[in-house]
């Protein structure tokens, strides 16, 4: 089949042909050496998307057909990714550590025509095939104690041809949820526009070039580094816990790889920051770091900036599951120069746009925008609520659709987004995100935004991280902030806990934009999100502090 610009699975073509014996794809799994892990060149890879794309068509499944891909990180998950691409299958891709409700919930609203998935998750899905009726297409990623029953080492037995169909920008390629930590989480209707558009953007922002090594600690994020021409390495960890990632094996992964590009969440960062700073170890021959999902500490950035290989520098590329990639900023910005503004409540710098993207800070509102006439656009420097236009901007949700009247504003032919963050422009049009817009604060005094009064009680030494909640409603809230103290430095008992809660509050009344601020409460850790172990689930925190206050 030739290659078509609009499918990006085709792109491996041109790649493969370029490139045929260069790793396309490595597991290390428990491997400590080169010589034990998994791989496969970008020949033979390849050789198995396509034919794993022609068993997929050869089952009977027609193209726009939604199956739930739920293949384990590693060899299988990127062929079979590049798979459903060119054979036009849609991919529902859900954070496999995603709360049971939560999974279930979301693959039923999906529809799905079918599962890829392994064994269990299959029975599963037949102990609890009345949620999903319109499920016939089944593959296990794995052995199968069934005979007859279809399975990925099957499918590439396979003899079929793939059909030669044309596809279109605006076909849809995936459905890909969001983490929840606003709501229930909703599916995100992706086309191959985005795709198309998102590899395109990233490479050339990031001088991104054929032949590097890409440890991939977040899989979704790695998922396309073999059109780019690049190898992806997927070390030894729970991807579902990257704070708990062994620091030692990454390191080691590095280094015995050659890995010259990584993604990672601040959780995962914060771990490796912590050891190589401990160790006092370099990250050579690494040179972009790359991570996303919430800010990044400055003192993570301070401990990996200085190991990276000459020229080396931290991205954080700013976006969400609706539009990415927005904005992205260097972490020797950062430091250099907008870290000392954060500290003193003037939000987080996410730095300046992508070519492709337009953007507009408006009057922040929690009703439906219908036209962009009926949004008032604020003056340089205001708080407001960011809106987004662009082909890396997704259209809709497919599942959760009311939501849909709330996130999308209509100019013309075109539509915007409405990011559900809040912040400001500067005179370098760089964008200072400064929260959720659902997490402000509003109390009779004014409006509280979590970022800029978290950032005053991070500065603590004591304090790892904080979080704002409202407590009551709009607007006559509460303000409460909770405080997750650095390992070591909990509170040894009520008089320490006084101690540090006075220190707290003379903080909250040094700075105007946390004055009023006196209810203070500890945890030893903070809830957070599955994907990225950074979201702060702030809304857990609202019954929690309600049940303290009533016992």
């Amino acid at each position: 089949m030739q290659a078509t610009h609009a499918n990006v699975g085709f792109r491996l073509h041109d790649v493969a042909a370029s490139r045929p014996e260069q790793a396309a794809v490595v597991e290390l799994g428990s491997a400590r050496s080169a010589t034990q892990a998994r791989m496969i060149t970008f020949a033979q890879l390849e050789r198995d998307s396509e034919r794993l794309a022609a068993g997929l068509r050869a089952m009977g499944i027609p193209a726009g057909s939604r199956l739930v891909l739920a293949v384990p990180p590693g060899i299988d998950f990127v062929s079979t990714v590049v798979a459903m691409l060119k054979a036009r299958l849609v991919m529902v891709l859900i954070d496999p550590g995603m709360p049971r409700e939560h999974l279930l919930t979301c693959l039923s609203e999906a529809e799905p025509d079918g599962f890829i998935a392994p064994p269990k998750l299959q029975l599963a899905r037949w102990w609890l095939r009345r949620r999903f009726p319109r499920s016939r297409y089944h593959v296990v990623a794995g052995p199968t104690w069934c005979p007859g029953v279809a399975t990925l080492d099957r499918l590439r037995r396979s003899e079929a041809s793939l059909p030669d169909e044309t596809c279109s920008l605006d076909d849809q390629a995936a459905i890909i949820f969001t983490t929840g930590s606003t709501g229930p989480p909703k599916g995100v209707r992706y086309d191959h526009r985005q795709f198309a558009r998102q590899i395109d953007e990233i490479r050339e922002r990031f001088g991104l070039k054929p032949g590097r090594t890409d440890l991939a600690a977040f899989p979704l994020f790695g998922l396309f580094n073999c059109m780019m021409g690049t190898t992806t390495l997927f070390p030894a960890m729970d991807y579902t816990r990257p704070a708990e990632a062994d620091p030692a094996h990454i390191v080691e992964a590095i280094r015995e790889w050659k890995v010259t590009q990584s993604f990672g969440s601040p959780a995962f960062w914060n771990t490796v920051a912590s050891y190589v700073d401990r160790k006092e170890i370099d990250l050579a021959p690494l040179k972009h770091v790359f991570s996303a999902g919430a800010p990044v500490p400055v003192h993570v950035l301070e401990r990996i900036v200085p190991r990276l290989a000459d020229g080396g520098d931290v991205w954080t590329p700013y976006g969400a599951t609706e539009a990415l990639p927005v904005a992205a900023i260097s972490g020797r910005e950062i430091l250099g120069e907008t870290a000392a503004l954060t500290r003193v409540g003037k939000g987080t710098c996410v730095g300046t746009r992508f070519p492709g993207i337009d953007w507009k800070v408006i009057e922040i509102r929690d009703d439906p925008i219908e036209q962009l006439e009926d949004a008032r656009e604020v003056e340089q420097g205001q708080i407001g609520e960011l809106i987004v236009r662009g082909d890396v901007v997704t259209r809709e949700y497919v599942t959760r659709v009311e939501a849909n009247a709330l996130h999308k504003i209509t100019d013309g032919r075109s539509f915007w987004h409405r990011m559900g963050d809040v912040g400001y422009l500067d005179e370098r049009e760089r964008f200072w995100f400064c929260g959720r817009k659902s997490h402000r604060v509003v109390t009779r005094r004014g409006t509280l935004f979590t970022v800029p009064c978290e950032s005053i009680f991070n500065n603590h030494p004591r304090v790892y991280r904080s979080a704002l909640v409202g407590i009551g409603q709009r607007p006559d809230q509460r303000p409460v902030v909770i405080v997750e103290p650095w390992p070591g430095k909990a509170p040894a008992g009520e008089d320490d806990w006084q101690q540090l809660r006075n220190e707290l509050r003379a903080l909250a009344e040094s700075h105007e934009s946390t004055q009023g601020i006196v209810d203070f409460y500890w945890r030893p850790t903070l809830p957070t999100d599955i994907r990225h172990n950074a979201k702060i689930f702030r809304e857990k925190l609202v019954t929690w502090v309600e049940q303290q206050k009533s016992s």
